[in-house]
């Protein structure tokens, strides 16, 4: 719980009274790998925080072949914030990479936060902003560079990641095949 507290008053202040009416708001999940936080075609249910674990964006091309597009890690938000604030059907899959822990707050729980707190639409936009802007600058790199510059970036933006997640997930999420993501490993070793 504390985590999830330090990473809201980055952006902005709550007294005692709020951050203990916050947390009455908030349940613990656990997710298997493998499970799925949120599934494209359905209303995506929970805003998380993760304490423990990674999951993944991931979506199915016009190929039907499966691409990941993006990774969350612990002490982070996973929510697909449009979809979810709007309750409309998500178009990706939010998938654990591992096994995880997770705080959530259901579509009504939230609501109440934004109703009861002063100041906590800007709190949130500002949160929503700060991991929006982590995304485009993780993901930019890999949109002009070639396949090892982008595996080196991948590894800076994702440093405790590259032991914990599968290369698929790794080669999907910077474009390449398991066998040209290989390759490139061994050449920088």
């Amino acid at each position: 719980m504390e985590a999830l507290i330090n990473f809201i008053l980055q952006f902005g202040d709550l007294n005692k009274q709020q951050i203990d009416f916050l947390l009455s708001k908030v349940e613990m999940l656990e997710f298997k790998k493998n499970d799925y936080l949120s599934e494209a075609g359905k209303v995506p249910r929970y805003v998380a925080f993760v304490l423990e674990g990674v999951f993944r964006f991931c979506y199915y091309n016009n190929k039907s072949e499966e691409v990941t597009s993006y990774f969350v890690d612990e002490g982070n938000f996973v929510v697909d914030n449009e979809k979810f604030e709007s309750q409309i059907v998500a178009s990706e899959y939010v998938q654990a990479v591992t096994d995880c822990k997770v705080l959530v707050f259901n579509k009504k729980d939230w609501d109440e936060i934004s109703d009861t707190i002063v100041g906590w639409e800007m709190m949130k936009a500002k949160m929503v902003k700060k991991c929006l802007t982590l995304a485009m600058e993780r993901r930019s790199p890999l949109v002009s560079e070639d396949a090892t510059t982008r595996y080196l970036s991948f590894i800076e933006a994702f440093p405790n990641l590259i032991n914990r997640i599968p290369l698929s997930y790794v080669a999907s999420y910077l474009g390449i095949t398991q066998q040209s993501l290989s390759r490139i490993r061994r050449n920088i070793r």
